[in-house]
């Protein structure tokens, strides 16, 4: 456990604007115009946690960078499987733990592993693109199923109706992302349920599971039961709850032999041709093992962050969100503007001078459509200024 004082990681100081400019892609810093806010990809505009860089530099320190074994570094696995034990309980065998290169990577790992063509696929709606593009890749066809939102918990009454002979797979995506939404151990054995009854497997993505409010409180599917989890196959990963995007380092992990065994052959890692490198398990290990103090320091600023968003975001012009109980974003309904999503934002960015993501098909499903997303994991400063900006831009509409 870390001792040092954590007050002033998340001061508006410790944004260092001149090298997210350099560093920061994906929509962000590095690929907008000069006087541009990004409130874009989910990645936090803070330094990581010094344990993760001084873990990269002392293994550096001998000189060596040589193969990694195939299947990962046994520590590696073994810290994987006793966090996601510890704090989620999971009941994870670092045995069938599988580091990759990112949890997106897994996603597609997952689905090549178990999907045919002419499987049917079950995909929320709306819901993270990778969930439909890992499947599709796979030759899967995808069923949309509405994500409507009912007293802050997404309404699962329908979805068997969605089921039906051809279906393989159901999507889950826990938080989720961009709703913010937990799903409660009620809905997980609902979904368990169905997905035992007509023998389908789950793709459950908990990238998000570390970044959870005080008021809510993130329940595993896997907590349900080992036997009952037998299909279900996990993805996790460490650039949202640490901020290492640029590590692309993630886990894919299961309860079944055959299946793992499965998931490892198509990874690819047993011929050199996939994989992830050391640098990014040994960093990736530290965030485990070392810095769960940053991430409990960064939900302390994270909720004030989206306090005060939130109250701002509904008090503005033809503008209302939810309060996510998860993730550091918000998903705001904008159709009150008249404006598509893809007008909103270009228009916000052009005159306003502040990018968002849009609502659109191809991020997030066509039932993103009518919504922005915005992430508030940057300084209180700099949220401060881009909510200023978009409320000056609304009054001109």
């Amino acid at each position: 456990m870390n001792n040092n004082s954590t007050d002033n990681l998340f001061d508006d100081s410790n944004v260092n604007l001149n090298a997210l400019r350099q560093k920061a892609y994906n929509g962000r810093w590095a690929e907008v115009d000069e006087g541009v806010i990004p409130l874009t990809a989910a990645d936090p505009d803070f330094p990581v946690a010094k344990e993760i860089t001084q873990s990269i530099i002392d293994y550096l320190q001998d000189g060596y960078l040589s193969y990694t074994p195939h299947s990962g570094l046994q520590s590696f696995k073994e810290s994987v499987a006793d966090y996601l034990n510890t704090y989620k309980n999971e009941n994870v065998d670092p045995s069938l733990v599988l580091p990759i290169d990112s949890a997106a990577r897994g996603m597609y790992i997952i689905a090549e592993s178990v999907l045919d063509k002419g499987d049917e696929v079950i995909v929320f709606d709306p819901v993270d693109y990778l969930f439909r593009e890992s499947s599709l890749a796979a030759g899967a066809s995808i069923s949309l199923f509405p994500a409507r939102v009912v007293n802050n918990r997404i309404d699962l009454y329908h979805l068997e109706e969605y089921i039906t002979a051809k279906t393989k797979m159901i999507c889950l995506c826990n938080p989720h992302n961009p709703l913010g939404i937990v799903y409660t151990p009620e809905d997980l054995e609902h979904i368990l349920s169905l997905a035992n009854k007509y023998d389908l497997y789950i793709m459950n993505d908990e990238i998000w599971s570390d970044i959870v409010y005080k008021e809510s409180k993130f329940t595993s599917i896997l907590s349900l039961g080992k036997e009952r989890n037998r299909k279900t196959l996990s993805v996790f990963g460490f650039s949202k709850s640490f901020g290492v995007a640029g590590l692309r380092a993630g886990a894919v992990y299961a309860h079944d032999e055959k299946i793992f065994e499965t998931i490892v052959e198509k990874s690819q890692v047993l011929t050199t041709a996939g994989g992830i490198s050391s640098l990014s398990q040994i960093g990736a290990q530290a965030a485990l093992d070392k810095s769960r103090y940053w991430v409990e320091a960064f939900l302390t600023h994270l909720t004030a962050n989206r306090d005060y968003g939130y109250e701002r975001i509904n008090r503005m012009k033809n503008l209302s969100c939810l309060r996510p109980q998860a993730t550091y974003m918000f998903f705001v309904d904008i159709t009150k503007t008249g404006l598509s999503s893809t007008e909103f934002t270009q228009r916000l960015k052009d005159e306003g001078k502040l990018a968002v993501v849009p609502g659109v098909s191809r991020f997030f499903g066509p039932g993103a459509e009518g919504y922005v997303r915005i992430c508030f994991a940057t300084s209180a400063a700099i949220l401060r200024e881009a909510l200023d900006r978009l409320e000056r831009w609304l009054e001109t509409l």
